[in-house]
């Protein structure tokens, strides 16, 4: 718009103005007049009565049009003039808008993670009466359910709508003349029901159908449909081959389905017949999940488990004693694992944000206080304080503006980042990850941050506004005062700066070397050079232990001719994986009374243990004629025996099961140094080993050591596995440290150490600058007294010496309110920690020395500017 449209269109909205405002004091006149002429008054007196009432029209109008000083034309003008400041002062409005968005993107960005995860309810029907359901015994709080005491608690609780449960399960799916292994979950007829999901396509299982002897049929994912089937919609009906049996396609998941304790399974089946393990009350591989009925609390539905679970052990006391149950909120089951650190992020992006709201307060006093014979002025022709303070709020509006929307972009491009930082098995069991984005909680957060960062940019150089301030700052041109303001006001802003970065240093600190200890750990075993596979057998015809038997030998021929090969072994689970497959044992002739005493228990080969480059302890290894014609044998770890045989020779010793059956009476022929079979950040579990060929699986997994690169022998040592048998399928083929350095423990410790130390080494940055800027705006608003003193005699090493001293007595107090502030973050953060202590000494005293000599290098510069000052150039200046 032209400039004499604007001025045209400014006096029509005035004229328009001034004509309501003349109609409505007209009409009160009147009003005035006629109660005047009601209560005795000539019209004529009424009349001037209403005019002294009222007063001056004139004063009043213009009095009317100051009450309406944010009218539109007004807020223009102070855009404008803002628009023009920050342009005059380019330096200053690209730093302050620079900081800002790294603040807000960052916040922001980790906003969205924890909004994804603990904010959002799950994408179910009323997910809050969702529960996770299980069993817990003394050493485990948390284990999973059998199936006879699910039939049990479902049959007799008293709390739950219903209750549901599912399993991981694995199955090798045949199209055409190719085989494939695909993951799959076994879950009960009901478990689409609780959860609320209803199929896109088909329908749902319905009653009954999860019972042994019930037809085989299946539900595909939207994925595994869309891929494998073409996205045809006559697939419902069709059939296909899973484990050589034909199971009938009944139904299609939705798209958005996902269910994270089984993300990436691609088949869901009914649980039909029980398996080897299903059919004993004492073995537990089910979790449940469950619909709390209206009015329930999570409390009252434990409660009513427990002492269900009380009953049955008074019922199945060689089963069941000691066993309780343990109910939580699905959410909590979900994302549990992940919480604290998602907390833990977000706090480290919230005191990043703090930092870089500080450094543009600063860089706002420094400003403010060079405008000061501008304002001075400004008051003095008659600028209300109102007025100038909504000048700085225009301003901050602005720079905030600019700062949140530069910080949104930055916010996408992190999210995007931190999204592909997650391994493909971490993110399949975070579904979570797909509602990362830009949405309205997002950009609600990152405009509450903007917001508030608006305000105290608006408010730090408001508290410099006074009128005798304005006065003081007319006469004195404003040095000397800003000099007093830097010592108060940005020294104390800078040492609010060093505090946080000294917080999350340490935190940084704690969260390296918690992962440098964790990647350090010992394994109990060698994983160099060591390349694994999993594998599974499906043909019904080939299931029989003679014939598995046959195909393990296979494998091993096969494998130990191919160029590159030292030696191999097979085993039910690698180690590394999980805390599975236990088993519930008894020593003969100690007392029992009916306790748990849980060990993992492993099938393996005789040359597994050599290896994975295992130790043996005492004892021997297994051979070839450990096997189901001899008498039974095992080995156990140093845990397990410590455990059972404290003070003992372990060797020789006898175990069995709970009830000691002749069957299931094993010798001890070896110890072997703890191998962590678990997650790499939890303590070795008593272990116990058997051959593999006594009780032969049909799914077993197969260790390789070469001599060369293991990555590179991978393709063909899947090439070999495939060419034994169509029916033997091959998945999973990861070299062993990768398979240790993308565990999900792992992976979350690397992800917090990561992010939280970027977030430490900008704070230290910004703490540094800012450190830095306050002491060479100070020198340089001391020139005079410098020059006064070194006129008078003072040595260029003690003008040196006295700015050193300034900027060390502000990094030290930083750097000790940081190390408090530090030991109440590190306890906070305790349960992220690996084999570090909370309050590590030499971490914290790291950090203070790290931080120490960056404050130190920061104020040489300006130290060595002031010793340089010419007294003669200095007092001229002035």
């Amino acid at each position: 718009m032209s400039p004499w449209l604007r001025r045209l269109a400014v006096l029509l909205r005035r004229e328009r103005y001034g004509g309501e405002l003349d109609e409505e004091m007209a009409f009160h006149r009147e009003q005035a007049e006629k109660e005047f002429v009601a209560g005795g008054m000539t019209p004529e007196e009424a009349r001037f009565a209403a005019m002294r009432q009222f007063g001056n029209a004139t004063r009043m109008r213009e009095r009317s049009h100051e009450v309406m000083s944010l009218r539109v034309e007004t807020v223009a003008q102070d855009l404008r003039f803002a628009m023009r400041q920050l342009r005059k002062n380019s330096g200053f409005a690209t730093t302050a808008i620079l900081m800002l968005a790294l603040g807000i993107g960052a916040s922001t960005a980790i906003f969205s993670f924890v909004d994804a995860a603990l904010i959002q309810p799950l994408p179910y029907a009323q997910p809050t009466r969702l529960v996770d359901v299980d069993e817990s015994a003394p050493a485990f709080p948390r284990t999973n359910l059998s199936r006879d005491d699910y039939d049990d608690w479902k049959r007799m609780n008293s709390t739950l709508d219903s209750l549901d449960v599912y399993t991981g399960s694995g199955f090798l799916l045949r199209m055409g003349s190719v085989s494939e292994p695909v993951p799959a979950v076994r879950v009960s007829d009901g478990f689409f029901h609780t959860l609320g999901v209803q199929p896109m396509l088909g329908r749902d299982f319905r009653q009954g159908e999860d019972k042994p002897g019930g037809a085989k049929i299946a539900m595909l994912s939207y994925g595994t449909w869309m891929t494998r089937f073409g996205g045809r919609q006559d697939v419902i009906g069709q059939g296909v081959s899973l484990n050589g049996d034909p199971y009938t396609i009944v139904g299609v998941l939705p798209k958005n389905f996902a269910f994270a304790p089984r993300g990436g399974a691609e088949f869901w089946v009914p649980l039909l017949d029980r398996s080897g393990c299903e059919q004993r009350r004492s073995c537990h591989n089910l979790d449940g999940v469950g619909r709390l009925r209206s009015g329930v609390t999570v409390a009252q539905a434990r409660a009513d488990l427990k002492k269900i679970a009380a009953q049955l052990a008074a019922q199945y006391p060689n089963s069941n004693t000691g066993q309780g149950a343990t109910v939580q909120p699905l959410s909590e089951q979900i994302v549990g694992q992940v919480q604290p650190i998602l907390l833990t992020l977000l706090a480290g992006a919230g005191l990043l944000l703090l930092i870089a709201c500080v450094n543009v307060s600063s860089l706002l006093l420094v400003r403010s206080e060079s405008r000061r014979r501008e304002i001075a002025v400004r008051g003095a022709l008659g600028a209300t304080l109102a007025r100038l303070l909504r000048q700085f709020v225009t301003e901050a509006l602005l720079l905030a503006a600019a700062g949140c929307g530069a910080g949104v972009g930055a916010a996408a491009g992190m999210m995007a980042l931190l999204r592909n930082m997650f391994p493909k098995q971490i993110a399949q069991r975070a579904p979570f990850l797909d509602n990362v984005g830009l949405n309205a909680h997002t950009c609600m957060f990152a405009g509450g941050v903007a917001l508030l960062a608006m305000l105290l940019m608006a408010v730090t150089p408001a508290v410099r506004l006074s009128m005798r301030d304005l006065h003081e700052a007319l006469g004195e041109g404003g040095r000397t005062a800003a000099g007093r303001v830097w010592r108060r006001l940005g020294a104390n802003l800078v040492v609010v700066e060093l505090t946080v970065a000294v917080v999350l240093l340490a935190g940084a600190g704690l969260l390296g070397k918690s992962l440098y200890r964790l990647l350090h750990v010992e394994l109990g075993f060698d994983p160099t050079h060591l390349a694994t596979v999993s594998l599974m057998m499906t043909d019904p015809a080939s299931q029989k232990p003679e014939q598995l038997r046959a195909v393990y030998r296979e494998i091993d021929m096969r494998v130990s001719s191919l160029p590159g090969v030292e030696s191999l072994g097979l085993t039910s689970d690698l180690p590394v994986q999980c805390f599975c497959d236990t088993d519930w044992i008894r020593i003969p002739g100690k007392p029992y009374h009916g306790e748990h005493n849980d060990v993992m228990e492993r099938d393996i080969t005789p040359e597994y243990m050599q290896t994975l480059g295992a130790k043996l302890a005492e004892g021997r290894w297994f051979n070839a004629a450990d096997d189901d014609k001899h008498p039974r044998v095992t080995i156990i770890n140093e845990t397990m025996a410590r455990r059972n045989f404290p003070g003992e020779d372990a060797i020789g010793k006898t175990i069995g099961d709970i009830k000691l059956s002749p069957q299931s009476m094993r010798q001890v022929v070896g110890v072997i140094a703890d191998v962590r079979e678990a997650a790499p950040d939890s303590e070795p579990s008593p272990t116990e080993y058997f051959p593999i060929s006594e009780g032969p699986d049909t799914s077993f997994q197969l260790a390789v050591r070469t001599r060369g690169d293991e990555k590179a022998f991978l393709p063909e040592l899947v090439k070999t596995l495939r060419a034994i048998n169509s029916n033997l399928g091959v998945y999973g083929e990861i070299s062993m440290e990768q398979q240790v350095g993308e565990s999900p423990t792992t992976v979350l410790h690397q992800l917090s150490a990561y992010l939280v130390g970027g977030f430490a080494v900008l704070a230290l940055v910004l703490g540094v600058v800012g450190l830095y800027g306050v002491v060479a705006y100070s020198v340089s608003q001391r020139t005079r007294e410098i020059g006064v003193r070194m006129a008078l005699g003072a040595q260029r090493s003690a003008v040196h010496s006295m700015i050193l001293k300034e900027a060390g007595l502000l990094a030290g107090i930083g750097i000790v309110l940081g190390l408090a502030c530090s030991m109440g973050a590190a306890a906070l953060m305790k349960s992220l920690l690996f084999g570090v202590r909370a309050w590590d000494g030499w971490t914290l005293a790291g950090v203070a020395g790290v931080l120490g000599m960056c404050a130190l290098l920061a104020s040489l510069i300006p130290a060595g500017r002031a010793a340089r000052v010419n007294p003669v150039e200095a007092l001229r200046a002035e």
